[in-house]
């Protein structure tokens, strides 16, 4: 880890995760000088255990009628797709009206174009961005493969089908047959599917985030060690508070996934960020033979190969940051995926649970701070941090040097709410 440097650098960037480090090399290639500070280091929250795929399909917010519909069934079960420990159930009851509220029709429909353009955005800026830093080789293009249990449940996910249609999405419905020559193994008990040969997936986040790491400090980047506690404007630039002490930036970038809201505030911004707790097991390599992501949406799960094994994992626990992990919905996961993959061996796996951070209207924060635009937030991703890990970089890159945006960035404003 490089040490502080008493140099000020044009921009610090809060969060060495796959948001930061991005943030963090767009700005170097616009010649900026620029330092992260992470309470951890690279690659040491959610940006290492996630499913490591580029889900440019996945425009569909979390908000939806969809979803009102699945919950209460879901939520009666504590190991299910979706739950709220009880000990956090009141505490999280102003973000779930928020998200109610953002399950409206026109407010999905907003959501959709906002989450389509930064997709499309994302999507554009990847392979260049890959190119650039030296990681293009890690990039797979295997697409998903979405599964149902009958044709009720197939005509059920249809309206998201279509809507993923009219913004020319390429999919293809399968049946059993079409499934296995695309992944054999299945269980009999899915009879229709879906593939998405958009679908694309990075070899290994944690090796990838740690590889744009090197890439950083390459270029001259500095990355520091540094539990940050507020921050404080200041006529040159803004002060930033942490427990070594303060130090200073001419500009900087809030990308601290699930822990931003807490610096925010100390601008006096309240954004209303919640953490959903994920869950996984990675599996030794060879556990099965995966040849493209498998979801298994009724269930809230995903099966991915990658170069460290076979990972298991998904599902929302809305608990917070304190509550201690329940790794019985890691086994549980690993169990149904037993089931669904019965030639899946479950020995020698690893657990891990991570926070993602997620806004009631599934779309990210991009913007600068009500208070002062010497600072920029970038954070709220949810599920999409990685995909949309790119086009956040180009993004924040075009605000913070004064250049025009690449999209609308209006939907995605920290004050929106």
């Amino acid at each position: 880890m490089n040490q502080p440097s008493s140099a000020q650098p044009d921009v610090a960037v809060i969060g060495a995760g796959v948001i930061g480090l991005s943030i963090a090399l767009a700005l170097q290639a616009r010649g900026l000088s620029v330092t992260v500070l992470d309470r951890e280091g690279p690659a040491a929250g959610a940006s290492a255990g996630n499913a490591g795929a580029f889900a440019f399909t996945d425009i569909l917010p979390l908000a939806s009628p969809g979803i009102l519909k699945k919950a209460p069934r879901w939520l009666l079960d504590p190991l299910g797709p979706l739950s709220v420990p009880p000990r956090y159930a009141a505490r999280i009851t102003p973000w779930m009206l928020r998200f109610w509220r953002a399950c409206q029709p026109d407010r999905v429909e907003a959501a959709t174009a906002a989450q389509t353009a930064l997709m499309d955005l994302s999507k554009a800026e990847l392979e260049p961005f890959l190119q650039a830093t030296g990681t293009l080789g890690m990039l797979r293009k295997e697409g998903n493969l979405q599964v149902y249990e009958s044709r009720a449940e197939l005509d059920t996910s249809q309206p998201g089908w279509d809507a993923r249609a009219r913004h020319g999405i390429e999919f293809r419905h399968l049946t059993a047959a079409e499934m296995a020559a695309i992944q054999p193994g299945l269980s009999p008990r899915f009879t229709h599917g879906t593939f998405t040969p958009g679908w694309f997936s990075i070899a290994d986040p944690k090796t990838y985030v740690l590889a744009l790491a090197e890439r950083f400090r390459a270029g001259g980047g500095a990355i520091e060690r540094a539990s940050v506690s507020a921050l404080k404007l200041e006529s040159a630039g803004v002060a930033i508070e942490t427990e070594g002490g303060s130090r200073r930036a001419g500009h900087v970038v809030v990308a601290a996934g699930a822990f931003s809201h807490r610096i925010a505030q100390t601008l006096g911004e309240r954004i209303p960020l919640e953490t959903e707790r994920g869950y996984n097991t990675t599996l030794p390599a060879g556990a099965f033979d995966l040849r493209t992501q498998v979801t298994f949406g009724g269930h809230g799960f995903v099966v991915t190969r990658l170069t460290s094994g076979v990972r298991v994992g998904g599902a929302v626990e809305l608990g917070g940051l304190s509550l201690p992990p329940n790794f019985k919905r890691s086994e549980a996961m690993l169990a149904k995926a037993k089931a669904f993959l019965p030639g899946l061996k479950t020995e020698g796996g690893k657990q891990w649970m991570g926070f993602r951070p997620s806004l009631p209207d599934s779309l990210p924060a991009i913007g600068p701070a009500r208070a002062s635009a010497q600072v920029t937030y970038a954070f709220g991703h949810g599920h999409l941090g990685l995909t949309q890990s790119a086009g956040t970089a180009r993004l924040v890159a075009d605000l913070v040097s004064g250049r025009p945006s690449a999209i609308d960035p209006t939907p995605f404003s920290p004050q929106r709410f």
